[in-house]
């Protein structure tokens, strides 16, 4: 299959709706306070502005329960994307109702509107053709750029995109370059291929996991879903979080590594605590020695040293998940020192996870990434071999991209 991508389209002069991925996170008082999500669809947006389009920008912030909500409003996103084009950005007050429509209408070349957030409208999660065919009538060419969201089934991911033919429509260059890091990771990696997968459940992760193993060379595993590994080989955890319906799958994927010859591994040493408390006290045990009434936390010094060993040799790395709750400085440095050896090593690098991006981008090494995705479902769901609505509607029979 085929990707069609911008590049593909004529539509200089044109009025072109653009639906981004402005999910960013905000303080109390409503600030911006990390903008990467931002910032990456500034290529596509300034390709429409050389080319002297009237640009309309469409995305989501949080989850509104299908009406206005002033938390939930786009006014510091129109703020922080003005600050950065250095060009008025004019919000409208609503997505698809009189405003936008007058707006969208009068727009002029060179001009930037951006539609109130699309989740105030009910029929946005809903895949609502009405609602996306007022969206689609608002301009002549569709660009999705939100690679973010391009797992949902969404009026203004997937639905719009039947209201414009192949030549009106097509992929922005975050959204390609998503697709090709991933594409290439999965199809043609440069070997040896690790993949380190973290997070709190392995039923997250499951088909993830499932389908990444046959592909790479070695598999680190990390975070809380290591103690569903190790009660599955026998040992016990104490109050560690685990997954006592997903032991049998623990098993199956360990024999399956071993099977395929992937070398498989997991922490050997844990920070411990007995609550989950900034101030609780904790201790450096092994996992043969986790006390009985006590909760692993983060990975230890002996887990990173093996992991750093592990890595000396790769060429491709995908990480996907933090090491422990990297969120409370007591249980970060298991995760802070891997990311740093992760930075250290010449192999590419490839970071897939909201997590995982928060976790580099608090060590400050992301500019050592070669690449940082900006979709934590999206990523995941290509792992596991999904094919993601948003793309597929983009997609026509060919021969597939490089």
């Amino acid at each position: 299959m085929k990707l069609l991508t911008i590049k593909d389209l004529e539509l200089a002069g044109k009025k072109v709706f653009i639906r981004c991925d402005f999910n960013v996170p905000l303080d109390e008082f409503g600030n911006i306070t990390d903008d990467r999500r931002i910032r990456a669809a500034l290529q596509t947006i300034r390709y429409c502005l050389d080319h002297e389009c009237a640009i309309i920008l469409a995305s989501h912030m949080g989850r509104p329960k299908g009406e206005f909500d002033e938390k939930f409003s786009l006014k510091p996103v129109a703020k922080r994307l003005q600050s950065l084009l250095h060009q008025d950005v004019t919000l409208a007050k609503d997505v698809v109702g009189p405003d936008a429509t007058a707006r969208a209408k009068e727009l002029g070349s060179g001009e930037i509107l951006l539609l109130e957030n699309v989740r105030f409208e009910p029929g946005e999660t809903k895949n609502d053709p009405a609602l996306a065919k007022k969206m689609a009538s608002m301009a002549e060419f569709y660009i999705n750029d939100a690679f973010g969201v391009s797992h949902r089934a969404h009026a203004s991911v997937e639905a719009i995109t039947h209201y414009f033919d192949n030549r009106h429509k097509g992929a922005g260059f975050l959204l390609q370059k998503e697709i090709k890091y991933f594409h290439r990771l999965l199809k043609r990696p440069t070997r040896p291929f690790m993949a380190i997968v973290g997070g709190s459940k392995v039923s997250g992760k499951l088909e993830a996991l499932i389908n990444l193993l046959p592909k790479v060379d070695k598999m680190v595993i990390g975070g809380a879903m290591a103690f569903t590994f190790w009660k599955a080989r026998g040992y016990e955890v104490g109050n560690s979080l685990v997954e006592d319906d997903l032991l049998d799958d623990a098993r199956h994927i360990m024999d399956e590594a071993k099977r395929l010859g992937v070398k498989f591994y997991l922490p050997v040493d844990f920070v411990v605590a007995p609550e989950f408390k900034e101030d609780a006290q904790v201790k450096y045990v092994t996992f043969q020695e986790i006390p009985s009434d006590w909760i692993g936390l983060d990975i230890g010094l002996a887990s990173t040293r093996l992991f750093r060993e592990a890595l000396s040799d790769v060429q491709t790395i995908l990480w996907n998940g933090p090491m422990g709750v990297y969120e409370m400085d007591k249980f970060a440095r298991g995760s802070f020192k891997l990311a740093n050896y992760v930075a250290e090593s010449y192999a590419t690098k490839i970071i897939g996870g909201g997590d995982t991006a928060d976790l580099i981008q608090r060590v400050g090494v992301d500019d050592e990434m070669t690449f940082i995705s900006t979709g934590g479902g999206a990523s995941l769901e290509l792992l596991e071999g999904k094919t993601l609505p948003g793309i597929a509607a983009l997609q026509v029979d060919g021969e597939e991209d490089e």
